[in-house]
């Protein structure tokens, strides 16, 4: 049985590479083949690339559980399935792609194929920041959009994001509709690929996007803040550089090493702004050149890190939480008279809530993810937590890190002309509405049952207590809410001398389980703005403890 089960792995394996477009895997899988390396096999063809909300993001390498060239097409002939299905036959799809391994061949591959369906194609003439691809499918009327990215996945990972043409990413049912026409995809040989026929776009887009930029500023307010800038090995270098020379403000003192893309990431262990030591060399920057804020992008540029100087540090630098600088950011647009909804996904700070109703702004509340923010009806400002903001719906219907880049130094900026700074919002946000407290218990695995498992321990047995303050609410959101669609998660409210919050969920791109804490410290005078920060971590590392152990992680 066992004999027979590998003879079928290897007749499957055959068979796509039979199949394989591309030398480089088809060289790879050959070499597994001719090794008999059936564990390694039965891990690539344990199944396919699930297409969902994400659309694809994975390792790359050969196979069907893999990212290549070969599920490529097959995902963009079943995209084109759907939109012919919907009636855009001869319609436009606007193609981008991020610098890392691949993407460019992800993004030709798209092209082709939406070329030889019947529909028109365009692709961005380089390697550009996301919200630049969501920008043009709007201004360009286009019937969809695909951005080759994973974003800030490790170097061995891309993905392949879907956007339809109100310029937001895909949500149920597209996702299962797609999917669907994805498995219906025969053979490669099914599946026109024409070598030529499709658009090669050249700056005008990015000119476009970048003179959109001007009703993100108010005209004539300072634009005095110096700033260390990192790209982080991506795609945002040059686009902030333009936009910060565009509107007036000082040029970026560069973090050099990781000015420029770079696929191997290799001053980073992850190419994210919120890992540990992704942000040392732009502190070691900031100790030469002594800015007043240092900003980053991730790889694609559609979110934005922001640090402040911080004597308590050993860096002398701290990275604001997501959440500051999304109630940073509410706050200037509140102060420049924005109307609209504020809204933020369900892991976010409720502190954004309190800042709308202070201002008369109706709020929402949404599940995780831009794809859910970008459909609130009547958006002006929408945020998450892990450093995504959209600052110009009506320019980017997503986060952009690019556009919240310069409203950060917009505001700082502002507050430099007044003697203040960004930490000094921050205060003034604690007297007024309380000090609210976040943090993150994230735990990354290689084994996903392991978050299987966490997660029913937690619906088994809901904990009753967390740092000593009692659960009064255990939703399980899988069920849904009166105002949120059904999704895996887990919220608690807790009570006691301190308001708290948490909410537990499997990450949507990468291995992890994310558990996002808040606690609201009252704070009565500005002398307790210290103590009330000490107690806030104090409360939300007992959470954590006491989380950890009831979900068994």
């Amino acid at each position: 049985m066992q004999e027979q089960a590998q003879d079928d792995l290897i007749t499957r394996a055959q068979a796509w590479l039979a199949e394989d477009p591309d030398p480089e895997t088809a060289a790879e899988l050959a070499a597994l083949v001719e090794a008999g390396d059936t564990a390694e096999l039965a891990d690539r063809f344990s199944g396919t690339l699930q297409f969902g909300t994400a659309g694809l993001r994975g390792e790359l390498g050969a196979g069907p559980m893999r990212m290549n060239r070969a599920v490529v097409i097959r995902a963009a002939a079943g995209l084109a399935a759907y939109l012919k299905a919907q009636g855009h036959d001869g319609g436009l799809v606007v193609v981008g792609y991020d610098a890392r391994y691949k993407s460019a061949d992800f993004a030709r591959d798209t092209a082709a194929v939406m070329t030889g369906a019947g529909l028109r194609a365009a692709v961005l003439p380089r390697p550009l920041p996301t919200p630049v691809l969501a920008y043009a499918i709007r201004h360009l009327g286009a019937v969809a959009g695909v951005e080759v990215t994973a974003s800030h996945n490790p170097p061995r990972d891309n993905g392949y994001k879907v956007y339809l043409g109100d310029g937001s990413q895909i949500v149920s049912p597209a996702d299962a509709q797609i999917a669907a026409e994805i498995e219906r995809i025969d053979t490669l040989a099914s599946v026109p690929r024409p070598a030529q026929g499709w658009q090669d776009l050249g700056d005008e887009v990015l000119e476009a996007y970048l003179a959109r930029t001007d009703a993100v500023l108010t005209p004539g307010s300072p634009r005095g803040v110096r700033t260390v800038y990192t790209a982080m090995h991506g795609v945002g270098k040059d686009v902030v550089m333009a936009a910060f020379a565009r509107h007036g403000f000082p040029t970026p003192e560069l973090v050099a090493e990781q000015a420029e893309p770079d696929p191997a990431f290799p001053t980073v262990a992850f190419p994210n702004p919120e890992e540990p030591g992704a942000m040392d060399l732009s502190f070691a920057k900031a100790a030469e050149v002594n800015p007043d804020i240092v900003i980053a992008n991730d790889p694609d540029a559609d979110r934005c890190a922001v640090a402040v100087p911080d004597a308590s540090s050993q860096s002398g630098w701290r990275m604001l939480r997501g959440d500051e600088v999304g109630a940073l950011l509410a706050a200037h647009l509140v102060h420049k008279g924005a109307r609209g909804t504020f809204a933020e996904s369900i892991v976010s700070s409720s502190l954004l809530g309190r800042i709308a109703e202070a201002a008369g702004l109706p709020y929402e509340e949404t599940l995780t993810g831009f794809k859910w923010i970008s459909r609130v009806e009547g958006l002006r400002y929408g945020y998450e937590e892990a450093l995504g903001y959209c600052v110009d719906p009506e320019g980017v219907r997503d986060k952009d890190g690019v556009t919240a880049a310069l409203l950060v130094a917009e505001l700082a900026s502002v507050l430099k002309e007044q003697g203040r700074t960004l930490t000094d919002l921050l205060d003034d946000l604690a007297m007024a509405h309380g000090l609210h407290a976040t943090d993150q218990l994230s735990v990354r695995v290689s084994d996903l049952s392991v978050i299987a498992s966490a997660m029913a321990a937690l619906r088994a047995e809901p904990p009753v207590s967390l740092a000593g303050l009692r659960v009064v609410s255990a939703e399980d959101l899988n069920q849904g809410t009166e105002t949120l669609p059904p999704t895996d998660g887990l919220r608690y409210y807790l009570d006691g001398d301190y308001k708290a919050r948490v909410i537990v969920r499997p990450s949507g791109t990468e291995p992890k389980l994310k558990c996002y804490l808040e606690v609201v410290v009252p704070v009565a005078e500005a002398s307790d703005l210290a103590a009330a920060r000490t107690r806030g971590q104090e409360i939300l590392d007992a959470i954590k403890k006491d989380l950890s152990a009831a979900a068994g992680i």
